[in-house]
């Protein structure tokens, strides 16, 4: 198991310190399910709900998410995102909406972290925009789907290492 970075000598919190590290381009996608009930689905999809655009204003929220992730996670770095997007995928027959959020950077720390904040954030934006409509709407299986880039070499959830000669 790796060693844990982020505390000091008298094992404090501290934020890890990336001075000495490579710039290189990153990458990471995260993603989150809301599952909502069939009329709650139906509305989204035909942009019926009373609050607006439900997949829109995500869209933003997700967005606007990874720019902000380092005032929302303590000891994640300021880093200057290169780029940032969500896509949606409904899933009609189970009533989902998965969400994927990408984000990339030229840096010296992963965008992990912006991702995960991304893809959370829009599902509970989605959550918020209906839960007038719908009590029960549950967000699952937040996680990292893949990332690149950085000295622990890229990861896609499933495999196992996929950096090169490995």
């Amino acid at each position: 198991m790796a060693e844990l970075t982020h505390f000091n000598p008298e094992g404090r919190a501290r934020m890890v310190d990336v001075t000495d590290k490579r710039e290189t381009l990153r990458t990471a996608t995260a993603q989150a399910v809301v599952r909502l009930n069939a009329e709650t689905f139906e509305l989204v999809m035909a942009g019926k709900m009373k609050k607006g655009d439900v997949l829109g204003v995500a869209q933003v929220a997700g967005i606007m998410a990874a720019k902000k992730n380092p005032e929302l996670i303590p000891m994640c770095h300021p880093l200057r995102i290169t780029g940032a997007d969500i896509a949606f995928f409904p899933d009609e027959t189970h009533a989902e909406i998965r969400i994927e959020a990408t984000v990339r950077c030229k840096g010296e720390t992963g965008v992990e972290m912006e991702a995960l904040t991304a893809a959370s954030v829009a599902a509970l934006t989605v959550y918020d925009m209906c839960k007038a409509a719908q009590k029960d709407i549950e967000i699952h299986e937040i996680c990292l789907l893949k990332k690149t880039g950085g000295k622990s070499g890229d990861y896609q959830k499933g495999y196992d290492s996929l950096q090169s000669g490995k």
